[in-house]
């Protein structure tokens, strides 16, 4: 006990970038057991809760008991990575806006030893995904920057066709309908009817695919400064879970869903 408590006194002193951009240091405790590639157990409960999602990554899925969900591909060697990295560590928490998921999970980001970021070392690996939420965007910025350096080395799941970047074609999106995926494409019309705000890429907005942002959303980009017009005819990565409405849509809730790749 008195070494893990030296050790986890290590990991705060050896982390002060991870507590930068608004990130609120939180408890210490010690990964117990890792379920997959974001998810792990603590060897003791915080605030009722011992399992925590490492917030800002989307990792390969495991069936974790679903039944006739089918393994993503790679789902075990990611698991494997982070348990390379976390298992039987001592780690400290690092919250953005929520703390807590509706499935009663920590979300953090987490801090082992030697001042090791998971996320940023799950990206690096090419063993996740960025994967951010209105009320869990922090960091976005640099995970998204560690993202890009694994796609173009095709490391990890960026070499295997499954996570590949999709093109905006319609007629390739549409089998890939009720999916999580990472869009490329043009703007080519971008319009706010009534409030919504519509990113087209296509001529024909009833079949080609579109951004969604509702207006709730909508506002969230206007504070932002990321009216329509600041998509109108730039090329962007979208990433969310394509939906088949007037053709393969993406609803985008939060700017950082959203990566302006050029004019």
């Amino acid at each position: 006990m008195k070494f893990t408590a030296i050790l986890i006194g290590f990991v705060l002193w050896a982390a002060p970038a991870a507590a930068q951009d608004s990130l609120t240091p939180g408890e210490q405790a010690v990964v117990a057991a890792v379920v997959d590639g974001d998810t792990v157990f603590l060897d003791r409960d915080i605030v009722g809760a011992s399992q925590v999602r490492l917030t800002g990554i989307q990792a390969p899925k495991l069936p974790l008991g679903r039944v006739g969900f089918k393994e993503w591909p790679l789902a075990r060697e990611s698991k494997a990575a982070l348990e390379t990295i976390l298992m039987n560590q001592p780690v400290q928490l690092f919250y953005g806006n929520a703390r807590m998921d509706r499935h009663g999970r920590l979300l953090a980001h987490l801090i082992g030893q030697n001042g090791t970021w998971a996320q940023g070392e799950m990206l690096t690996r090419g063993m996740a995904r960025v994967y951010t939420f209105p009320d869990n965007r922090e960091r976005a910025a640099e995970m998204y920057r560690l993202e890009a350096t694994a796609r173009a080395a095709g490391r990890g799941i960026w070499a295997h066709p499954f996570y590949a970047v999709r093109a905006a074609d319609p007629a390739a999106l549409a089998r890939d309908i009720d999916t999580f995926q990472v869009v490329e494409g043009r703007v080519t019309d971008a319009a706010d009817v009534r409030g919504v705000i519509y990113l087209n890429f296509g001529p024909n907005w009833r079949t080609d695919f579109t951004v969604r942002i509702d207006r709730k959303a909508a506002r969230l980009f206007k504070r932002a400064g990321l009216g329509p017009d600041a998509y109108q005819g730039r090329e962007v990565r979208v990433r969310g879970w394509l939906k088949n409405w007037n053709g393969p849509m993406i609803e985008a809730s939060h700017p950082e869903q959203i990566e302006v790749l050029a004019k």
